[in-house]
C-alpha cells in the first residue's frame, strides 16, 4: 500500500509541476449537469481575492451596442435578449440568452490574446465580448463559426489595481453541446468538450484534459485530489458531475448541480499563512438552458434566487432591467426574483 501511495503521489506531483500549479492561483470552476428531458444546468463559481461586486441585467432584443470606444469598433443590434452578470457594473462576466446559450469566462493565466496580426483588426473590449456573442448567436456551433473568423482584436481595461483579465471561456447551448475556447498568442483554440463536464483555470485545456484522464484511470471511488488547486478542483468536479443522478425536474437538477459545484469551490475567506492573495468563492450561478432560468447564489446571502427569461419582456423597445445584488432587499431574496428587477439605463462598459 505504501508503495502504491508513493507512486500515485509522485505522479500527481509531477503533473502539478508541469501545470505550474500554485495555491495562490485564481480559482473559478464550471460544470455541466446533464439531466433528463433535455435538462442541462451550467454551474459556475466566481472566485477572487477581493470582492467583485456583480449585478444582473436583462437586455431585450434590438439594442444597439459597440465593441469598444476605439476607432474601427464593431457595432451590432442584438438579435436575442439575454441576462448578463456584470462585474463592477462595467463588464459582462457571463450570461445566458433567450435561446439557452450560456457563456462563462474563467481566469486562465496562460492566455495571450493578441499578436502583430490581430492588432490590425477591429477592437473588441473584454467588457462587451460575451455580450456580443450572446446577442448574436443561438447555438454553440454559431459561436464557433464567429471565433473561427476571428475578425476582432480582444483587449480591455485592467481591474483590481492593475489585474489583466486573462480568461478562457466555456460555451454550452440548449442541446448541451459544449466547447472551451482559449487564446494562444493571438490564435483562438476551440476544443469540443465531448463528455468532459468541468473546467477550471490553469493549465490550458489540452494539459487539463490529460490530468483528468490520469485521475480517471485511478478511479474516483478510490481516490480524488483534494486541494483547491485548479486541476484538483477540475478533477473532482468532472468526476462528481458524471456520478450524480440525472433528473428532469428543474429545481432538483439545479440543487444537484449546486452540490457538485460546492464540492469544487474554495471556502469563503479561505486562508493559508504566508499566502495573502488566495482566491475564494464569492458567488455561484446556475443557468438552466431548457427552462431559461438564471440562478444567482452569493455565498454571504441567506438564500439564492433566479431570473426567469420566460417572464421578461424581451421584445425590441422593452426596457433594460437591473437587479442590484447589493441592495438590502436583494440580499434577502429567495426564489423567483424576476419581479424584483428594476428599469435601468444599462451599465457603462469599462472599455
Amino acid at each position: 500500500m505504501r508503495k502504491v501511495t508513493k507512486l500515485i503521489g509522485g505522479a500527481a506531483l509531477a503533473l502539478s509541476a508541469i501545470a505550474g500549479i500554485s495555491q495562490e492561483a485564481d480559482a473559478c470552476s464550471r460544470i455541466l449537469y446533464q439531466g433528463t428531458d433535455s435538462l442541462f444546468v451550467v454551474a459556475r463559481s466566481l472566485d477572487w481575492k477581493t470582492p467583485i461586486p456583480t449585478n444582473l441585467y436583462v437586455y431585450p432584443r434590438g439594442v444597439k451596442k459597440v465593441s469598444s470606444d476605439q476607432p474601427g469598433a464593431i457595432s451590432w443590434t442584438s438579435k436575442y435578449g439575454a441576462v448578463y452578470a456584470v462585474g463592477y457594473d462595467g463588464g459582462i462576466t457571463e450570461g445566458m440568452n433567450e435561446k439557452g446559450l450560456v457563456i462563462n469566462g474563467l481566469f486562465c493565466k496562460g492566455t495571450v490574446y493578441g499578436n502583430e496580426e490581430t492588432a490590425k483588426r477591429p477592437p473588441m473590449s473584454m467588457a462587451m465580448f460575451v455580450g456580443w456573442l450572446l446577442d448574436m448567436n443561438a447555438t454553440t456551433d454559431e459561436v464557433v463559426a464567429v471565433l473561427e473568423k476571428q475578425d476582432f482584436n480582444i483587449g480591455g481595461a485592467t481591474f483590481d489595481e492593475g489585474t489583466v483579465s486573462q480568461l478562457h471561456w466555456g460555451v454550452t447551448d440548449a442541446t448541451g453541446k459544449s466547447v472551451i475556447f482559449e487564446f494562444d498568442h493571438g490564435k483562438v483554440r476551440v476544443y469540443d468538450m465531448g463528455d468532459y463536464r468541468a473546467m477550471t483555470n490553469d493549465p490550458q485545456w489540452p494539459d487539463m484534459k490529460a490530468i483528468i484522464d490520469y485521475w480517471d484511470k485511478i478511479g474516483g471511488k478510490n481516490m480524488l485530489p483534494g486541494t483547491v488547486s485548479s486541476p484538483d478542483r477540475c478533477v473532482r468536479a468532472n468526476y462528481f458531475a458524471h456520478h450524480v443522478k440525472p433528473v428532469g425536474d428543474t429545481d432538483l437538477g439545479v440543487s444537484i448541480a449546486r452540490s457538485v459545484l460546492m464540492n469544487s469551490s474554495v471556502p469563503y475567506t479561505y486562508e493559508i499563512e504566508g499566502a495573502p492573495n488566495l482566491s475564494s468563492t464569492q458567488w455561484r450561478s446556475y443557468a438552466d438552458t431548457r427552462d431559461l432560468r438564471y440562478y444567482f447564489d452569493i455565498v454571504t446571502n441567506p438564500g439564492y434566487y433566479y431570473v426567469d427569461l420566460n417572464k421578461v419582456n424581451l421584445k425590441e423597445g422593452a426596457p433594460i432591467l437591473k437587479l442590484d445584488t447589493s441592495a438590502k432587499e436583494s440580499v434577502l431574496l429567495v426564489g423567483d426574483a424576476t419581479k424584483a428587477m428594476k428599469k435601468s439605463e444599462g451599465f457603462t462598459p469599462m472599455y
